[in-house]
């Protein structure tokens, strides 16, 4: 019997997924560590500072295919982002649509703005969502892949749903609010944090794919994302074309609002799953990637 090795994706940091996913020798890095371009606040708070300022962006190719990259090191500070760290994102998906890459892949390992330049960061989070409609405003998908120990919370977590598509496994997590700050704000009774569980079962790959956040699934290996990527990226016309964008946008819109009422009132994803029609939701946490998508293949979305 073979026994076959996953480079798994959760425990590589952020120059191996990039290493990983795209064609050997063919990563060319943009503002990379040797420029020295680091955060200029960190010093005055006596934090440290990162030369990437915890973000690698270049270009490369994956499978052949020309695409533009950025990777979220989330060893520093959670992947915050900051003034420097959202200006290098920016800058990509504006070098995307300027020179139209078959896409953009976004590795996202964060938890959101980084508190030590707040509002440096919260503007670079507007900056960011409106670099990546403009990206694919141009045609250029952007792709968000989320399987890290930090997942895509806060502002980031905004600018996952602004793409084309959500890459996801089972142990990503995409959310605004960290259950920690829902449990400070709303109490234990709300959001018990230390439930991780429940944080599964809500912020998790598998039922942001069931609720239709995460357009695909796939396990924790970083061919899969590979593949997975090279898959979705298709043109976006439907972005270049304002007429199909508007109506893609309006039933969008009105799919949320009809999900919103049927689950209104549910407290944990158990229950959702439930009133998709799944049989034995309770067992779903326990299937690995393949036998979880062919129990929920047939699931109704409202």
């Amino acid at each position: 019997m073979s026994i076959v090795h996953r480079h798994s994706y959760y425990e590589a940091d952020a120059r191996e997924r990039i290493a990983g996913l795209l064609d050997p020798g063919s990563f060319q890095e943009l503002l990379g560590p040797a420029q020295r371009v680091t955060s200029p606040h960190l010093a005055q708070l006596d934090q440290p500072a990162a030369f990437d300022d915890g973000i690698v962006v270049g270009e490369g190719r994956l499978r052949g295919t020309r695409v533009l990259v950025a990777a979220q090191q989330g060893q520093f500070m959670g992947g915050g982002v900051g003034e420097v760290h959202g200006a290098k994102l920016t800058g990509l998906l504006q070098r995307a649509a300027r020179t139209r890459p078959a896409g953009v892949l976004l590795m996202l390992d964060t938890g959101g703005v980084r508190l030590h330049e707040a509002n440096a960061g919260l503007i670079a989070i507007s900056e960011i969502m409106r670099a990546t409609l403009d990206a694919r405003a141009a045609g250029v998908p952007v792709l968000a892949l989320i399987g890290s120990g930090n997942g895509a919370f806060g502002g980031m977590g905004i600018v996952a749903r602004c793409c084309t598509r959500v890459i996801m496994s089972e142990e990503g997590r995409l959310s605004l609010s960290g259950p920690e700050v829902i449990e400070t704000v709303r109490g234990v009774e709300e959001f018990d944090s230390r439930d991780r569980a429940l944080v599964w079962r809500v912020t998790g790959g598998k039922h942001r794919y069931l609720i239709d956040q995460a357009q695909v699934l796939v396990p924790d290996a970083i061919d899969a994302f590979a593949q997975a990527a090279f898959d979705a990226l298709q043109p976006d016309t439907d972005s270049s074309d304002t007429d199909a964008a508007l109506a893609a946008l309006q039933a969008r819109h009105a799919a949320l609002s009809a999900r919103a009422q049927a689950w209104d009132g549910c407290r944990d994803g158990l229950e959702i799953w439930a009133l998709q029609g799944i049989a034995a939701p309770e067992r779903l946490p326990l299937l690995d990637t393949d036998d979880f998508l062919a129990a929920t293949a047939n699931r109704s979305l409202p």
